[in-house]
């Protein structure tokens, strides 16, 4: 692992050579960058396609039921395994599970263009999109374990936010292409099709560039699981993982506040598509799908930004806390006018707003994603640091897609509800009061050996 001085509040263009030097000198560091660079973009490309496909498709008819179908059978699978999965990769050698998921994750892709082009229903469509997500979570949360093998800890939480601007302007712009493509094509099967077919070329650099590492240099090191079989270690992974977050309270409140802001943000996400599917339709509500993604990835890059600012001054705790007061100030002042204008131009201003709500959970989403990582790959050994962020996987799909459920078995056709946002504001109030209780019982706890 590298070694260095802490990286202390500099100017924005001082911190940005800081960062550039820092992957300069370690370039396991950089590779395990464009890893996670190019699969984020070859994603945001095909989550966008997907959206052509489902959502904004003029040849197929979701209603919000079908919607939250379509995210159950899309996240919820590899939710169910995700713990599981993360056991794996504290016992397989991490360059490997890259290289095969990549792999496996090109395949997939080239499955899905050609059903696509097929004419295929939305379950098999859906079932292969399950898989391609599934083993998009599994390289992330294999690049997160992996990065405190190649940066100091005292390096991780301004390079987690690098690493989380770049990737998000990454899918961006993937989703931005994927747009793009389907907007010249056409939104419909063929477009998508072609849209979904590029993705795959993320998958493609991903394993060019995950060939260049040595064997076990990502972790783990060899003999840190070998008191259990491979079998007893998948069989454990969630009693492993969930006994590791509880151990910390600090790691349980990161986990609290990604859950809390998943619930919301997926809720408001059903709000959103049927929104703009009423308002625009076809391409246009597409088209604005893509900048409401748009405002979410650049409140996400100033929160790469702010946080390492931040949380140095007030603590991950205190980023988790601050990213969900502003969470909930968004939903009660920005979020509601959509539930309640009448339509034409008070419609159109609440819209407006929404825009800038999407920012600010961007932002705010952001910053509490940022302290959580920082906060696992600190407090977690790398022993157990893969079931913990398959776990994280876990609190976010489940959270999202309960979420999207319960919204769409109450929500009109519309999108518009008020009793919706403002209990999206009470989760908000809840995850603050969990958070502080939490933190009152770490404090309250005597130290565990080992730790400061």
């Amino acid at each position: 692992m590298s070694t260095g001085h802490p990286p202390s509040p500099l100017p924005a263009g001082e911190r940005a050579t800081a960062w550039l030097t820092a992957l300069r000198e370690h370039p396991a560091a950089a590779r395990l960058s464009a890893v996670r660079f190019a699969g984020q973009f070859g994603d945001g490309m095909f989550q966008a396609a997907l959206s052509g496909a489902i959502l904004f498709n003029p040849e197929r008819e979701t209603d919000p039921l079908a919607i939250a179908a379509g995210f159950a059978v899309l996240l919820l699978p590899y939710s169910l395994i995700g713990p599981y999965a993360g056991a794996l990769l504290d016992r397989w050698d991490r360059r490997n599970v890259l290289l095969v998921a990549n792999a496996l994750r090109a395949a997939l892709i080239a499955l899905a263009a050609i059903g696509l082009l097929a004419g295929i229903g939305e379950t098999p469509l859906l079932l292969l999109a399950l898989a391609v997500v599934g083993v998009s979570r599994f390289v992330l949360s294999g690049v997160s374990a992996a990065l405190p093998r190649v940066l100091a800890p005292n390096w991780l939480v301004p390079m987690n936010s690098l690493l989380a601007t770049v990737a998000s302007g990454c899918a961006g712009v993937g989703a931005a292409a994927g747009v793009a493509i389907i907007g010249v094509i056409g939104a419909g099967d063929r477009g998508s099709a072609v849209a979904v077919a590029v993705s795959a070329c993320g998958s493609l650099v991903s394993i060019a560039v995950a060939t260049r590492f040595g064997a076990r240099v990502l972790g783990p090191e060899p003999g840190t699981a070998v008191a259990y079989s491979a079998v007893k270690a998948i069989a454990t992974g969630l009693r492993t993982g969930a006994t590791a977050v509880w151990q910390s309270a600090q790691v349980t409140t990161a986990m609290i506040g990604i859950g809390a802001h998943r619930v919301v943000f997926g809720a408001n996400t059903l709000v959103m598509v049927l929104v703009l599917r009423q308002s625009s339709g076809g391409d246009g509500g597409l088209i604005g799908f893509g900048v409401a993604i748009g405002a979410t990835a650049a409140g996400m890059l100033v929160a790469a930004v702010v946080a390492p600012l931040l949380i140095p001054r007030i603590g991950r705790p205190g980023a988790v806390l601050t990213g969900l007061g502003v969470a909930l100030v968004v939903q009660l002042t920005l979020v509601t006018p959509i539930a309640v204008a009448d339509p034409g131009p008070a419609a159109h201003r609440a819209h407006e707003l929404l825009l800038v709500g999407a920012f600010l959970f961007g932002l705010a989403g952001q910053t509490i994603k940022l302290a959580g990582d920082a906060t696992m790959q600190i407090e977690i050994d790398d022993a157990r640091r893969g079931q913990v962020f398959a776990l994280q996987d876990t609190v976010f799909n489940i959270a999202f897609v309960l979420a999207i459920a319960a919204a769409a078995s109450v929500i009109p056709s519309d999108g518009r509800s008020l009793p919706l946002v403002l209990t999206g504001a009470a989760v908000y109030g809840g995850g603050i009061a969990a958070v502080l209780a939490t933190l009152r019982r770490g404090r309250s706890a005597p130290p565990r050996a080992g730790c400061p």
